[in-house]
């Protein structure tokens, strides 16, 4: 089997798959160095800077760069071939010794190129997907995404709401139904808490030093609150990435702006930034009324249940994020979280199609 210096692969990756991945490390076996070349055109819903990030984090050894290319497709056209290979070798200056791709215009590129054409499973047995494949149906290749991919696509849903109004129990009641329908949706995750795991061992460090404290003797400081949102904001990435199409959290960094107004007064710009990062699709607010107010020991804020709920809705409103409040007993509740959470599936992933081909 040929060795060679210099190989190339080229595609848009819209999105990689594992079919991609396969070339890709394919191509670096059989050569001293590789470079891929990702390119993008302005009418695609991937920004090219993603696409480069996600195949840099998979194919860390090979060289990643990337191109805009707009110029339409005519495989026919001699002209049009011209043009996109002024884009290709701006972006790949250095001599190329092998071409490396599993498209039937792999011959003619490779000899633009004046390098040899080296075809990998063009029938794709191995990994039967197509970009084309995913974009129109993510649930269905969700096991051949690689997991930044995965994060990225996956829709997130946050529940929120005042202390004691069923926010955990809501979460935690999704991902039980939708692990319950199997397949790759038994790998939906729910994202904790992580204030309350925070409030926890601020607790249980006042106590080392004085057994009796309860939790009206905890205070808080305002830089304390970045902490907390940088640290939910990880979780859920991280759940993302290893989970099904759907994602459930249990509060996120939007709603710690709210936790930090309640404690502290006013806004903290550091936590407002966090969470303006945020890639969350839907949030469900959780109503107090119905709800007895439950003291599990980290809680004191009966009180402020209605001021803080809404803060809640005065907040995803002001700031156009997609909400419905969820009322009612639990049954009712959960009926109506998973009717909203559907219809945000049914919608898709409304990948725009990349420039068609000229025939």
């Amino acid at each position: 089997m040929s060795r060679y210096g210099h190989g190339l692969v080229l595609g848009k990756f819209y999105p990689p798959h594992a079919g991609h991945h396969h070339l890709v490390t394919t191509a670096a076996d059989r050569c001293e160095r590789l470079t891929v070349l990702v390119c993008a055109s302005a009418v695609e819903s991937i920004p090219l800077a993603e696409r480069l990030a996600w195949m840099r984090e998979v194919h860390p050894d090979v060289r990643v760069v990337g191109a805009v290319d707009d110029i339409p497709v005519d495989l026919n056209d001699p002209d049009v071939w011209e043009a996109h290979m002024a884009v290709f070798r701006a972006a790949v200056p250095e001599p190329v010794d092998a071409v490396f791709t599993s498209e039937t215009y792999g011959q003619e590129l490779g000899r633009r190129f004046g390098a040899e054409a080296v075809c990998v499973d063009p029938d794709r047995t191995l990994f039967p997907v197509s970009g084309t494949a995913v974009r129109k149906d993510p649930v269905g290749s969700w096991d051949l995404l690689r997991a930044p991919v995965r994060a990225a696509l996956a829709r997130r849903v946050v529940v929120l709401g005042a202390e004691s109004t069923g926010t955990t129990t809501m979460a935690r009641a999704l991902t039980d139904h939708y692990r319950r329908r199997g397949g790759v949706w038994s790998r939906t995750h729910c994202v904790p808490e992580y204030g309350r795991e925070f409030s926890e061992r601020k607790l249980a460090r006042l106590r080392s030093v004085r057994p009796g404290a309860d939790w009206s003797e905890v205070s808080f400081s305002s830089d304390e609150f970045p902490v907390i949102a940088r640290r939910q904001t990880e979780l859920e990435e991280a759940a993302a990435r290893a989970g099904s199409p759907v994602l459930f959290c249990d509060t996120n960094a939007f709603a710690t702006t709210v936790w930090h107004e309640r404690y502290l007064g006013g806004s903290h710009d550091e936590v407002a930034r966090i969470a303006a990062h945020g890639r969350q699709h839907l949030w469900l607010l959780t109503d107090l009324e119905g709800v007895d107010f439950e003291d599990d020991g980290l809680r004191d804020g009966e009180h402020l249940r209605p001021w803080m709920t809404g803060r809640f809705a005065d907040e995803l409103e002001r700031t156009g994020r997609r909400t419905v409040r969820l009322h009612g007993p639990h049954e009712q509740r959960l009926a109506t979280a998973v009717t909203a959470v559907d219809a945000l599936l049914d919608e898709g992933w409304d990948l725009a199609d990349p420039l068609p081909e000229r025939r």
